[in-house]
């Protein structure tokens, strides 16, 4: 069993920045990948950005130049760095990790961007 911990939600100014963290935990686990999906009201879950062990990110085109996915290996750990956000970021965003356990699923926080 695997268990995904996010924090870093809320609410911010449009043009302004936040970081999601999203801590995972569970013995005898390896992680093959981290990612954060986003899933806005009336709309389906889409992939925001990935990272898998030893690769390079990617994103969504939507988000690059502005998000910056990371990870401590040393803390299965990732987090989501959010600059520039604007008003179409607003969604719930989930953390997602593929493992030697399975796949898990944050609880998702909520990051609403004002004008």
């Amino acid at each position: 069993q695997v268990q995904l911990v996010e924090s870093g939600g809320g609410l911010v100014q449009a043009g302004g920045s936040l970081r999601l963290s999203c801590a995972a935990s569970g013995s005898s686990l390896s992680i093959y990948r981290m990612d954060w999906y986003r899933q806005a009201p009336g709309k389906q879950r889409e992939l925001v950005a990935a990272i898998a062990t030893g690769g390079t990110p990617t994103y969504a085109n939507s988000v690059k130049g502005r998000f910056t996915i990371s990870r401590d290996n040393a803390k299965n750990t990732v987090y989501l760095q959010m600059n520039s956000l604007k008003r179409e970021d607003t969604a719930v965003y989930y953390c997602g990790v593929t493992s030697s356990l399975g796949r898990y699923w944050g609880q998702g926080t909520q990051v609403t961007v004002s004008s």
